[in-house]
């Protein structure tokens, strides 16, 4: 049997919308303790924001500016002009060494999972370490 993505995947991940403010970005991965949401609208997967791509909107090394201006950023930037448009995606039957090196290729932590055009999970990095373990460990 080959090892799917469906077996490993998190299952319901936190969520959020085009047009909310990058703090609440923030304040969703905090509370989900997790890196990257999926971006929904309308039902529909529209982008991926990770915590990454927040730190570039506000922490450039380039400019020097005062922490208020940062603050004003998470409040007044959405996390549609950050988000990752057109995400790399996976479904839940594409084999999890396929996932893992397509990861591993476009040097990305998480792929959204999708089946008939909605999103159904999302497998990253930790749930491939995860599978990894297991299967040394001979759980799998």
């Amino acid at each position: 049997m080959v090892p799917l993505v469906e077996h490993i995947m998190s299952r319901e991940p936190a969520l959020i919308t085009p047009d909310e403010p990058l703090r609440h970005a923030v304040e969703v991965m905090r509370e989900r303790a997790c890196r990257r949401l999926p971006v929904v609208e309308n039902g529909k997967l529209v982008g991926i924001i990770s915590d990454r791509d927040v730190r570039r909107a506000t922490n450039s090394p380039f400019i020097v500016r005062e922490r208020i201006l940062d603050e004003r950023i998470l409040d007044e930037v959405t996390v549609r002009a950050c988000m990752s448009s057109r995400p790399i995606t996976v479904t839940p039957r594409t084999p999890i060494v396929d996932a893992a090196k397509l990861m591993r290729d476009r040097k990305i932590g998480g792929l959204p999972v999708v089946d008939k055009e909605m999103l159904v999970g999302i497998v990253t990095e930790t749930d491939l370490l995860n599978y990894l373990i297991r299967l040394l460990e001979g759980q799998v």
